[in-house]
């Protein structure tokens, strides 16, 4: 895919309506079906590759996958690491995953909850009266942070305001800033609040997960980012996941191509940044074989008690963009034709990335990718898909629903949240 396919306003009431717009939505007509999951991931091995292929393809630079299904495992990997260079994408390479960080966060939080450290119901105020205080502090609840139900708003806007005025000049201004946790949640708190505390649907919000980090380290007395790797990546096992302590990605990865709609042209590397923008709502980085790991270690209740997962699967409606999930508490569910997944997605300047797992972990699918922001905007600011996304959403429904594949294609119009979100990150 080259720059010239991008033909994007950039009057700042355009990019504005673009940063609350979701583009991860699919997509066809037809007659619901609910067929089974058909064919191992052994079988559909073309399959699959055919759908990676299609994705890069359809313009993306590289896209790298991983599908398990039960002691089965199919990696496959398709396009550039680098677009000068053109050294390939391989399937282990290591990804910063966004908010999919908000899982590991919400485990930490729960596992206090299962040691009787924090109270799910309890106000925020309890615990940090400080940083949330009066009012708001007695009436948002631990749950109402972790399902976005808050309503605080987003502090995206306010610490990187160029975007909601047409440039990316924030983008840069702030490769090596950092950030506290304190100031992104004070810039959430001094936003005008999305509704009431709450109120449903919620309204997702990066600040959330930044307070849920400060709550953990003030029941622990640990950092939220030093608890989450003692407690949980090294619970679950994994080996290349971690908080990087330094603007670089550590171990093999891909460079991260940001396009924002056009207004970079060509897409330019945000693979060297600092990521305390994002913190313990979004500074994780991972490999897919470690995040499928993850989320089979949590849904077979390795990471959390059974009561403590029952409480992450309670869902509420959220609005994410342009359309509705039914959230829980760090994670989704997606009800897809062949079946409930749950996971998350996650987005950061150049990098995307999603996980999805069945129920009880057999069946599961992550993928990650390095161009971000490829779409076009309309001149109503509404985010217009792409080509690559279709294809995405083929690969899920071929990674998750296999043979049913063909069906799920004909079945009722699904809204399916990918890791293109123009929310900045998820």
């Amino acid at each position: 895919m080259t720059s010239r396919r991008f033909r994007t306003p950039v009057a700042g009431r355009t990019l504005r309506l673009a940063v609350a717009t979701a583009a991860g939505v699919l997509l066809a007509a037809g007659t619901l079906t609910a067929p089974a999951f058909a064919g191992t991931a052994q079988d559909m091995r073309p399959e699959l590759q055919q759908s990676l292929d299609a994705v890069h393809e359809a313009g993306m630079f590289g896209i790298y996958s991983e599908v398990r299904d039960g002691d089965q495992t199919w990696r496959g990997a398709s396009g550039v690491a680098d677009v000068d260079t053109r050294r390939p994408v391989r399937p282990d390479m290591v990804q910063r995953v966004g908010s999919i960080s908000k899982t590991f966060t919400s485990v930490a939080i729960l596992q206090q909850v299962g040691r009787g450290t924090v109270e799910l119901d309890a106000p925020i105020g309890r615990y940090l009266p400080d940083l949330v205080p009066g009012e708001r502090g007695r009436r948002i609840t631990v749950r109402m942070v972790l399902n976005h139900t808050s309503h605080i708003a987003d502090y995206i806007g306010p610490a990187f305001p160029s975007l909601l005025q047409g440039s990316t000049k924030s983008l840069d201004d702030n490769r090596f800033r950092t950030f506290s946790p304190e100031e992104l949640v004070r810039l959430g708190l001094a936003a005008t609040p999305t509704g009431e505390p709450g109120a449903v649907p919620g309204s997702y919000s990066n600040t959330n997960y930044v307070l849920a980090g400060l709550l953990l380290k003030k029941v622990t007395g640990t950092g939220a980012e030093q608890y989450i790797t003692r407690n949980v990546i090294r619970r679950a096992g994994l080996r290349h996941t971690s908080f990087p302590r330094t603007p670089l990605i550590p171990g093999p990865h891909s460079k991260a191509y940001e396009s924002w709609f056009g207004l970079i042209d060509p897409p330019r590397d945000y693979s060297v940044y600092n990521m305390s923008w994002a913190g313990t709502a979004g500074a994780i980085v991972s490999t897919m074989d470690d995040l499928n790991r993850f989320y089979r270690a949590l849904l077979r209740g390795e990471l959390v008690g059974a009561a403590q997962l029952a409480e992450m699967q309670k869902t509420v409606p959220v609005q994410v963009g342009g359309g509705s999930v039914a959230y829980g508490l760090g994670l989704y569910a997606l009800d897809l034709p062949c079946g409930r997944f749950w996971g998350h997605d996650g987005a950061v300047f150049g990098m995307g990335t999603q996980s999805l797992s069945s129920p009880d972990g057999a069946r599961q699918l992550s993928y990650g990718f390095n161009l971000m922001k490829y779409q076009r905007i309309d001149d109503n600011g509404q985010v217009v898909p792409s080509p690559i996304d279709y294809a995405l959403v083929d690969h899920v429904l071929v990674a998750l629903c296999g043979d049913s594949a063909a069906q799920a294609k004909a079945s009722r119009p699904l809204f399916l949240p990918l890791p293109t979100d123009t929310a900045v990150f998820r």
